[in-house]
């Protein structure tokens, strides 16, 4: 049997570096493995969070509010569901490996409305993702936990190296701050593994030592 695992974390956080981690430790074990990456950003579905990462809809992510955001990236999941990976999906063997999911929006999207509102966002987002518009829910999902000073250091140094633009998220030092005090909730609430990047001291841990602690973490 496969499993469908999503890994998320906060930019700078090594999530496509686990991702491809796992994939390769998968396939070595003779497992028939896929790998997804969202927002798919040369898809068709991607159009709107194209429009919203460039600050198109407004230089900052709070004027996009989180319910209008989070429908932006559930349709480029759906659009890459139903064009691409559905037969995968339900090809019982295949382990299906996300870089980043739903649990993109529960920690990005509910960083944006008041704490007394998050419950009933999570609630939302599960129904309308999972159950409204049919998308497969992960089995399990692999929090990558890293402070919001580190990842936007990390963000800078790669900007600064790549002369990539960064995105309204990445440019957004608050909503960072904001969008990592979210993921801790949302972990906790609803049951991701956390697996910590740096170690007590705030230094940033090797890839390999992560890595293995995602695998113990899903037991494969």
């Amino acid at each position: 049997m496969g499993m469908f695992i999503a890994i998320d974390g906060l930019d700078g956080s090594g999530k496509e570096t686990q991702s491809k981690q796992l994939v390769k430790y998968l396939t070595e074990k003779g497992k028939k493995v896929r790998l997804l990456s969202f927002p798919t950003y040369d898809g068709k579905g991607s159009a709107f969070v194209d429009m919203y990462l460039k600050g198109e809809l407004g230089k900052n992510p709070e004027q996009t509010n989180a319910y209008a955001a989070s429908v932006f990236f559930a349709m480029d999941r759906y659009y890459s569901f139903r064009t691409d990976w559905s037969r995968d999906y339900n090809n019982e063997d295949t382990y299906i490996i996300a870089n980043r999911y739903t649990s993109a929006n529960a920690v990005h999207q509910l960083s944006k409305l008041p704490k007394e509102q998050w419950d009933g966002f999570l609630s939302w987002l599960w129904d309308f993702e999972f159950k409204k518009i049919g998308l497969p829910a992960p089995d399990r999902v692999i929090y990558l936990e890293m402070k919001p000073q580190v990842s936007m250091a990390l963000i800078n140094s790669r900007s600064e190296q790549t002369g990539r633009e960064k995105d309204i998220h990445e440019s957004d030092a608050n909503h960072l701050v904001n969008s990592y005090s979210a993921a801790l909730y949302s972990s906790q609430k609803l049951g991701w593994d956390m697996i910590h990047c740096c170690d007590g001291e705030g230094n940033l841990r090797g890839i390999k030592d992560i890595f293995s602690d995602i695998v113990k973490a899903l037991g494969i």
